[in-house]
């Protein structure tokens, strides 16, 4: 039997007894797993953003999240399945809320078109009196909506002009509605698998991590979490806090769609410079329609309480470990939106704390292997060693 073995042609020759590989089965074991990492990242470049999404809220929830887990004894897949229906609930609540309050904002918009269709409508006076742009603006109205039939006229050149565009529109919007609708379910899935298996996971990547960046590893580690939780707390507390303040404000000041307005508000005082621009916006309107001594006021108390966040509350906020300067801030907020979109807000913040965190690193480790420099003597003093005080030895 072993004879007929080896008399079995080969057609690459016979085997060699002895030899060394080329490259070594760890080196191979290694490049393999850097090519698996790198088809990965490839085939599910996708689904990025849904997961990065996912760790945003498990990182800035964790803490709740840990009580929730220890009110349950310990169980992570009840403690994940309570903790996403409360966050379904919380972004489902607000949503219908926002779409009922909606729909009566459309009825109204519907009742104006349908009255300015049947009788036409005079130009407004905070339109008129704007400067630059006002006269341009009075001659547009009074063309396309200042006479009976106005809207209907309108309506049918649009859309008789750009029937396919409208079309084409309008199945992108469906198309961009069903994406968003599978990156929320596939964020829902990822975050749930997170809640419930996050703790080991990580500790896996405390290991690895530690095998590569042996003495930093650690530090580098936690500014993730932390960064990303007070920047995710702090923002939304804040943006919560001034759509609010500043909504009460519209409707003291008699400003029409107040709540709507402080929506669009707070979800400006996210971006950098979007509170100061609602509220100066909705100002010059209060001022243009004839009531400039509430749109004075209310451009004082924005510009007032913006002044109170931005000293007191956002310092203590937002920055985490790692105190950020305005500079590396603004470029983190704006860089991330630009690339990541609404996400990149919280997502920029934690790159530039990352690039800081190593930035401090290096400026430590060269400050500690510097060389002492030496002490300049004064030439004119005296170099003789005094001699020491007898001692009396007993």
């Amino acid at each position: 039997m072993h004879s007929e073995r080896r008399s079995e042609p080969r057609f690459l020759g016979a085997p060699r007894q002895t030899g060394a590989a080329l490259i070594s089965p760890i080196s191979v074991a290694r490049w393999l797993l850097v090519l698996v990492v790198l088809a990965g990242i490839y085939f599910f470049h996708g689904f990025v953003v849904p997961v990065l999404a996912a760790l945003v809220i498990a990182f800035a929830s964790w803490p709740l999240y840990s009580r929730l887990l220890a009110r349950v004894n310990g169980n992570r897949t009840l403690a994940a399945s309570i903790a996403i229906l409360l966050i379904l609930g919380f972004i489902v609540g607000p949503v219908m809320f926002a779409a009922t309050y909606a729909i009566h904002e459309v009825r109204d918009w519907i009742g104006w078109a349908v009255e300015t269709n049947r009788t036409g409508a005079p130009t407004p006076d905070w339109i008129r009196v704007l400067p630059v742009v006002g006269g341009w603006l009075d001659m547009q109205w009074t063309r396309f909506l200042d006479h009976p039939g106005a809207i209907g006229e309108l309506t049918q050149v649009v859309s008789g002009a750009n029937i396919g565009n409208i079309y084409r529109v309008a199945l992108a919007a469906g198309g961009k509605a069903f994406s968003l609708l599978l990156a929320m379910l596939f964020m829902l899935i990822a975050l749930f698998f997170i809640y419930r298996d996050g703790q080991s996971f990580a500790a896996q990547v405390d290991r690895l991590g530690e095998r590569i960046l042996p003495t930093r590893w650690e530090r580098f580690s936690r500014i993730v979490p932390a960064t990303i939780s007070s920047t995710v707390t702090g923002m939304t507390l804040i943006a919560i806090g001034e759509g609010i303040v500043l909504g009460v404000a519209y409707w003291i000041a008699g400003v029409p769609s107040a709540v709507t307005l402080g929506v669009l508000t707070g979800v400006m005082a996210l971006f950098p410079g979007g509170a100061p621009l609602s509220f100066t916006l909705v100002s010059v309107y209060l001022v243009s329609s004839g009531s400039p001594v509430a749109g004075l006021a209310l451009f004082a108390w924005g510009a007032i309480e913006l002044f109170i966040v931005d000293k007191t509350l956002r310092p203590r906020l937002v920055g985490g470990p790692i105190k950020l300067p305005f500079l590396p801030t603004f470029f983190g907020l704006i860089g991330g939106v630009k690339t990541m979109g609404f996400l990149g807000l919280f997502i920029g913040p934690v790159l530039m704390a990352l690039l800081v965190a190593i930035w401090r690193e290096w400026i430590r480790d060269i400050e500690a292997t510097e060389p002492v420099s030496p002490i300049l003597l004064d030439p004119h003093a005296e170099t003789t060693p005094r001699p020491e005080p007898e001692r009396n030895v007993g």
